[in-house]
């Protein structure tokens, strides 16, 4: 009596019914050698492992994945990059082999492949006549893959010769990537239209509204350039731009956007006026064009000597944060109840002081336009000095007291550089602790050889921090945390100190209504604030930004005390184990 043949059900998967056909083999006599080979071959114990991925990834392709990012090869390098700038633990050194052997970066070139669905479609066949239209001329017949993306290549007239003329390639983009079209090549045709008496916006036009496969006809330029490698060079974004709203650009939808701050990777400065550069960390491979930095300097330059730009020397004094304005108060270093030596009033002078200060930064000559900076990737390493940390704060902001704070929950990592005075020491005081007591000979003497980042009178008494106090906090391996006034900016810059700069604002609320129990720009706790009173903080925020937010790492916006002095906290730690951007001249030797 024969078995009932088992019955597979709709949802059986491969693996399974492999499984179910080999239990029913059984080998008679007229078969006995076939079914032996069946029996051998469906139970290689590969092919069950092969049935069972191929069932992972119908699973995997029914749930519609999609890519978290369109770059991974691009990270990888940077990973790589990264791991070789210093020692490498075991760890570190295995993935360093991982990320560099071939296989894995053919894995991840794939990934980004599939990622850009950057798939080629079946090309047309090609034209049977296209040999005999140009019979002395060398033809190019070039087929590009753009899926609905820009070509990358930009296009100008030949004055001398009227022809239409490749005149740039943008990186990363169709044109490149194909690498069969180079600057100076001359276009005659696109998908079979010729563009000899065509305009260039209606070339563009054609271009543009060609989608999948674009064909074009080429006369190769007569010495092509050899194909660039990709750039290295890194520059920090100093001022926003809107390519759509520059009438200069020779090709506003290749333009690329950026925001001050942005780190862009220059990829090519072949063309003096405009570079192409992509932004770090965009999933975008395709670079665009940037205005370059000479020419961006001559564009402000002209700007100011027509008017409409004032000089960046001269700009509209800003509201600072101040210490306490009591008559009777030095604010000495006691932080909730208890004394802390070297925790007392920073120099910050009140409204009707601050024309005594003294600050880097308001010196007369030529104007500093403010377009890019190289960078490059820094870490601390354990033997280097701590950086600098460098605290600026808006009306309002209380950063005295946030530093104090930081530093009374951690004094042996923290300290403050211990400034000089010309004030009489206090019966309690001791040298070197809470100020350095000088004559106002010696204090003057200094400030004449510029040994103080910020000076100024108060209540007829001299105050300064001076360069070697900061130096002296860094000798000890501690963090040394100053609040300055914005002006010191550029003297601390420098790479020595490699400083670190926090701008604190506080959150101002945008309606206007007066709120009780606020704190009042003037540091009382409980005053009440004015109308007055909020745009004054509002307006002294938005100077220090435009004045000197091109030379701030990170803003922290103070909604109060304690989780202000807890996001501060956590940057002070990422300082010393992450690695974060600073000008290039700060680590070149």
């Amino acid at each position: 009596m024969k078995e009932a043949m088992p019955v597979l059900t709709a949802g059986a998967g491969l693996h399974e019914t492999l499984a179910l056909l080999t239990s029913q083999l059984r080998p008679d006599a007229n078969h006995k050698e076939d079914m032996v080979f069946l029996k051998d071959v469906f139970s290689e114990r590969s092919l069950g492992y092969l049935m069972k991925i191929h069932e992972k990834l119908r699973q995997y392709e029914r749930q519609s994945p999609t890519p978290v990012l369109h770059s991974a090869s691009s990270l990888a390098e940077d990973v790589a990059e990264e791991l070789q700038s210093g020692p490498m633990s075991t760890e570190e050194k295995e993935l360093l082999h991982l990320l560099t052997s071939p296989h894995l970066k053919a894995v991840l070139s794939v990934h980004d492949t599939v990622a850009q669905k950057n798939f080629d479609p079946v090309l047309p066949p090609l034209p049977d006549d296209f040999e005999d239209e140009l019979e002395e001329e060398s033809v190019k017949i070039v087929r590009l893959v753009k899926n609905k993306e820009p070509l990358g290549a930009t296009i100008r007239r030949d004055d001398a010769t009227g022809t239409v003329i490749v005149a740039r390639i943008m990186r990363g983009g169709a044109a490149d990537r194909s690498g069969l079209v180079h600057v100076g090549d001359e276009l005659r045709e696109v998908n079979g239209v010729s563009v000899i008496n065509k305009r260039p916006d209606e070339i563009s036009q054609l271009l543009s509204q060609s989608q999948g496969s674009i064909t074009l006809k080429i006369i190769p330029a007569i010495k092509e350039e050899d194909r660039l490698k990709e750039s290295k060079v890194h520059m920090r974004a100093l001022f926003d731009y809107i390519p759509l709203e520059d009438k200069a650009t020779p090709c506003q939808e290749a333009g690329l956007p950026f925001k001050r701050g942005d780190i862009l990777q220059v990829v090519t400065q072949d063309d003096p006026t405009w570079w192409q550069a992509k932004r770090v960390g965009d999933s975008n491979l395709r670079a665009g064009l940037i205005p370059s930095k000479q020419f961006q300097e001559r564009r402000l330059a002209y700007r100011m000597k027509m008017g409409t730009l004032p000089n960046p020397k001269s700009p509209k004094k800003p509201v600072y944060d101040h210490g306490c304005d009591k008559e009777d108060c030095d604010c000495e270093g006691y932080f909730n109840g208890q004394y802390i030596a070297g925790l007392r009033r920073s120099f910050r002078l009140s409204r009707k002081d601050r024309q005594g200060s003294s600050g880097e930064g308001s010196d007369p000559g030529d104007p500093e336009f403010l377009t890019y900076e190289e960078v490059t990737r820094y870490q601390q390493r354990p033997h280097e000095r701590p950086r600098l940390v460098v605290l600026i704060g808006s009306l309002g902001a209380r950063i005295n007291e946030l530093k104090q704070r930081v530093i009374a929950e951690n004094p042996h990592r923290f300290a403050v550089a211990v400034p000089h005075t010309t004030r009489p020491k206090k019966p309690h005081e001791k040298e070197g602790v809470e100020y350095h007591f000088v004559t106002k000979q010696q204090f003057d003497a200094d400030a004449l050889n510029n040994k103080f980042i910020e000076h100024g009178e108060y209540k007829e008494n001299q105050y300064g921090t001076s360069i070697e106090a900061i130096r002296s906090v860094q000798a000890k391996n501690k963090m040394c945390i100053v609040d300055v006034q914005p002006e010191a900016l550029k003297r601390l810059r420098t790479a020595e100190f490699k400083p670190y700069v926090i701008f604190v604002k506080p959150r101002v609320p945008e309606s206007r209504r007066r709120r009780s129990a606020a704190t009042s720009p003037g540091g009382g706790e409980h005053g009440r604030m004015t109308d007055e009173d909020l745009q004054e903080m509002r307006q002294s925020a938005i100077q220090i930004d435009q004045q000197y937010g091109h030379l701030v790492d990170r803003v922290l916006i103070k909604e109060d005390s304690a989780s202000a002095c807890t996001e501060l906290r956590g940057i002070l730690e990422r300082l010393e184990r992450e690695s974060f951007w600073v000008p290039v001249s700060w680590v070149r030797t």
